[in-house]
């Protein structure tokens, strides 16, 4: 199947890039820090967070590492959930001003990506607005390095320290997009499972499912030889669609998520399945941040642009908030019952990687089994029964189409083709599902 499935195509891409960071996983490593700046002969660092990690045992750790290999810091922590343009630019402006020569970001992905974006913008003096795609920005490349940064994940979910993606919020258009680039990719990660003990039950619930998504995404997601070759090396980007590299993470990723996710979020004292989780994360980091994901991130963000007086269970955050996990599974198992007729023996294969029944399943039935598993697993760990759930209804899908389709790369990586009123009909099939 993978041989078949990267087949050379005319004027399609005959090279791939992987790019990943240096990375440390395991109970305690987060203590390291400090040894590790030192190593890079740092010796004042921004430290990136928010207010809900600012009092914790989880920064202390930081800061006395830090403090013991006499580097001295900053904190930023004015990043909220879901960060926004506004966010970077005050980060960036915290940089500048308080002469570091590295930075340490100790969150979940919403630091990590603040962090990533506030590098570029602090270095190469360019309005983040600049660095989106047209028409949202000027699609204005980041011309170089960045400097030092150490990713430090305290959610099971996002892989954020694994990639070269920073999704933020803008303002002006109330929607989310994604600035990708090979300079944003952290220098180094460490991944210790101890900073995601304390999570609550729905958190780990939605990260998790976060990791799933990007795991299926990247395996079933359009071959990267179907993607343009370029003639430039130097502008090749890391989400290039799928290829053998992220086929070594992703269904790991997956068996992970079919093995832990249930036991993590029923049991905050289940350290294997949340270490499991952990490290499953940034697997599909791994796999996601050489690959790209597709439409269920896509349209997630037709979601966080439209939600409308609802909250989410375990989130400190006023109405209207929908957790980007959620927003990205709720509309899953219909999409995924539409690009199955694309890929079908992809579908059934990851189908199978998250444990569902598969015997004597045809490739006609591959959008359907995988459907039925997602949705299986979404009532194992208590998500919302599709749209309607959070608060949507019939009314609501031409618009949350409409706003989906501006987010042209990823609807591009996924291996059906979609048009408006494909995005239509698959919001439709996400009202909901029992």
């Amino acid at each position: 199947m993978g041989c078949q499935y990267y087949a050379p195509c005319q004027n399609g891409a005959t090279s791939l890039t992987v790019a990943i960071p240096k990375l440390t996983y395991g109970r305690g490593c987060l203590s390291e820090i400090g040894q590790r700046l030192a190593l890079q002969q740092l010796k004042r660092v921004a430290l990136f967070t928010d207010e809900q990690l600012l009092n914790t045992s989880i920064l202390s750790i930081v800061k006395t590492s830090l403090k013991e290999q006499n580097i001295d810091f900053g904190i930023f922590h004015d990043v909220r959930i879901e960060p926004c343009d506004d966010t970077v630019t005050r980060a960036a402006a915290f940089y500048k001003d308080g002469n570091f020569d590295g930075a340490v970001s100790v969150g979940g992905g919403s630091v990590i990506d603040t962090c990533k974006a506030a590098l570029a913008v602090a270095t190469h003096n360019i309005p983040v607005m600049d660095f989106f795609a047209e028409p949202v920005g000027k699609g204005t490349p980041i011309p170089g390095p960045v400097p030092y940064h150490v990713a430090c994940p305290t959610t099971s979910g996002t892989g954020s320290e694994s990639t070269s993606i920073s999704v933020l919020r803008v303002n002006e258009l109330n929607t989310k997009f994604v600035v990708a680039n090979p300079w944003l990719l952290p220098d180094a990660a460490l991944v210790d499972p101890a900073n995601c003990d304390s999570l609550p039950s729905n958190v780990v619930a939605s990260t998790g499912f976060d990791l799933l998504c990007h795991a299926l995404e990247c395996y079933t997601a359009k071959a990267h030889t179907q993607w343009q070759n370029v003639e430039n090396p130097n502008s090749r980007q890391l989400i290039q669609g799928a290829n053998p590299f992220s086929d070594l993470f992703a269904p790991e990723a997956l068996r992970i998520a079919n093995q832990y996710l249930a036991r993590g979020v029923a049991d905050a004292s289940d350290t294997e399945a949340r270490d499991q989780l952990m490290w499953g994360a940034t697997l599909a980091g791994m796999a996601f941040g050489n690959t790209g994901t597709h439409l269920p991130h896509a349209m997630s963000y037709g979601i966080t642009h439209l939600m409308n007086n609802v909250t989410t269970r375990d989130y400190p955050m006023p109405s209207p908030f929908v957790p980007h996990g959620i927003s990205v599974i709720v509309n899953a198992p219909s999409i995924f019952e539409y690009t199955a007729a694309a890929t079908p023996e992809r579908h059934l294969e990851g189908a199978a990687f998250l444990g569902a029944d598969s015997k004597g399943a045809t490739p006609d039935d591959a959008g359907e089994v995988l459907s039925k598993r997602l949705i299986e697993l979404m009532k194992e760990t208590k998500m919302p029964n599709g749209l309607t759930d959070i608060g949507f209804t019939e009314a609501d899908i031409t618009p949350m189409a409409e706003s989906s389709i501006r987010q042209k790369r990823a609807i591009l990586n996924a291996p059906r083709d979609s048009n408006l009123v494909d995005l239509e009909n698959m919001y439709r099939g996400a009202l909901s599902y029992w």
